[in-house]
């Protein structure tokens, strides 16, 4: 087992190697010139729908929750739900925030691992929402994927394969450094939250509302950085953008999320720059979206915790590591997670 410093050690160094092959591969210069001059009553736009984003996706939790028999009243549920998308943005891995949190649900309610369910199958839903969005969108826009064959001449097709390889090379990484270990009454519990006739639409409607917000900020960031293509071309990039951000090989998806952005773009005849920037106001978006998580954490307003940053968001729903919350988590239901 790869110890959790140097885990965190290879996400950042991730990041950080993803981030400066663009500045290399790309006009830095470009990149910079498109943030500095946008537009702001966008950008503003973008962080008043990430409030929407937190209160949709902590419903979910509180109805994921409650399906398991786990009582979580709504407003903890959003204080909760934005202090773990600040941890997800500042910790490498992008999901101690939500093992954090089932954490401390779990401490409260006296039942740690159906808190730990609730939570895995909460973003579980999200996930299996964006995989469809990526699918609906690439349907919506036949044009597409001809666009990306006409735009991939020679060496671009052997490039692009490379990086393919290195991105998978990346996800199989990211499941040998953190492994997710279910319990094994996980599927009934998937039925009775996810599947079930009297939660399944609740559940997909939710997830699709929520996936929607993630792009729909994408969006207008993008505006804000003055790309005007029309919205059937960025849906899909946008969604398979936000797609990379879903490999836990980071932190809040920094660089993974910039290099998606620079390969798909040009793919449908855009400059990898516009892509770039767009992606870097979003993250920034993103991370100023989480700052109210942390006061509640500067403060110690938040009621339901005290145990040490275990440390969502903002990124697209990834699956917390349930091995992750601290060790006094280990006793009675540690076995299950």
């Amino acid at each position: 087992m790869i110890p959790p410093r140097l885990r965190h050690l290879v996400r950042v160094t991730i990041s950080l190697g993803l981030l400066a092959l663009m500045a290399v591969l790309l006009d830095a210069g470009e990149v910079i010139e498109l943030l500095l001059n946008a537009d702001p009553t966008w950008l503003l736009f973008a962080l008043a729908i990430t409030v929407l984003q937190v209160l949709l996706s902590a419903w979910r939790w509180r109805f994921t929750a409650g399906r398991l028999g786990l009582t979580l009243p709504f407003p903890a549920a959003v204080r909760e739900y934005y202090l773990a998308t600040f941890i997800n943005q500042v910790l490498p891995g992008g999901v101690l925030g939500d093992a954090a949190r089932a954490w401390r649900h779990g401490r409260n309610t006296g039942a740690l691992g159906a808190a730990t369910r609730a939570v895995i199958l909460e973003r579980a839903s999200g996930q299996a929402a964006m995989l469809l969005m990526v699918l609906l969108t690439l349907a919506a826009s036949p044009g597409l994927l001809a666009s990306m064959v006409q735009h991939l001449p020679g060496g671009a097709v052997l490039q692009s394969g490379a990086l393919l390889l290195c991105i998978t090379g990346i996800a199989l990484l990211a499941l040998r450094l953190g492994p997710v270990r279910l319990h094994r009454g996980l599927g009934a519990d998937a039925y009775r939250t996810l599947l079930a006739a009297d939660a399944f639409f609740i559940q997909l409607l939710t997830s699709l509302l929520v996936v929607s917000s993630y792009m729909a900020v994408f969006l207008i960031v993008a505006r804000a950085v003055g790309l005007d293509a029309p919205l059937l071309t960025l849906a899909p990039l946008i969604a398979l953008t936000l797609l990379a951000m879903l490999i836990p090989a980071s932190i809040a998806g920094w660089g993974l999320r910039e290099g998606a952005a620079a390969l798909v773009w040009p793919l449908a005849g855009l400059e990898a720059t516009g892509g770039v920037a767009a992606s870097v106001a979003y993250g920034i978006v993103i991370l100023i979206a989480s700052l109210p998580g942390a006061l509640l954490l500067g403060a110690g307003r938040n009621r339901t915790a005290h145990p040490p940053p275990c440390g969502s968001g903002g990124t697209p729903d990834a699956v917390p590591h349930p091995a992750s919350p601290p060790a006094a988590a280990s006793g009675r239901d540690a076995r299950n997670r």
